[in-house]
């Protein structure tokens, strides 16, 4: 018998919503390796993983300030959360691959490169980042300036 006093199940315990991670990270996962085959290195350097990584941080920062800005973190909201921020772009995003290649320049005894690739893309991904939850708030502000009655 079901306690009806009992807390909700936490969303990572539910099935419908791990599905959804899923069935997003496979979509990031396999759009990333796409990229990742068709564009070569350039000199030793997987520089899609870097736009990858920056690309992805942008739009995880547009998801998550758009979806916070329309509300509370339940019903489709959530599930657009898991879908899109968790799966789609969790898959997408590869900070295993940036450590990986970072470890490689390293064992080639290209300091100043690793540096640079794992430093670089990290800041910039944060600015990226931050640009995603500035592009969010100001596409929120400019709906709700639409949704306004113009003042006479």
């Amino acid at each position: 018998m079901i306690d009806p006093d009992a807390a909700p199940r936490p969303a990572h315990l539910r099935w419908r919503y791990l599905a959804l991670v899923f069935a997003g990270g496979t979509v990031g996962t396999a759009l990333r390796e796409l990229l990742a085959i068709s564009v070569p290195p350039v000199a030793g350097v997987a520089v899609v993983i870097v736009g990858i990584n920056i690309l992805g941080a942008f739009l995880l920062g547009l998801l998550l300030e758009t979806l916070t800005r329309r509300g509370p973190d339940e019903g489709r909201r959530r599930q657009l959360r898991l879908l899109l921020g968790t799966g789609v772009l969790g898959g997408f995003t590869t900070y295993s691959a940036l450590a990986t290649d970072t470890t490689l320049l390293l064992a080639d005894n290209r300091i100043g490169t690793a540096l640079l690739y794992a430093l670089g893309t990290v800041l910039v991904g944060a600015l990226a980042s931050w640009a995603g939850i500035g592009a969010g708030a100001g596409l929120h502000r400019r709906r709700a300036g639409r949704a306004r009655p113009a003042a006479l």
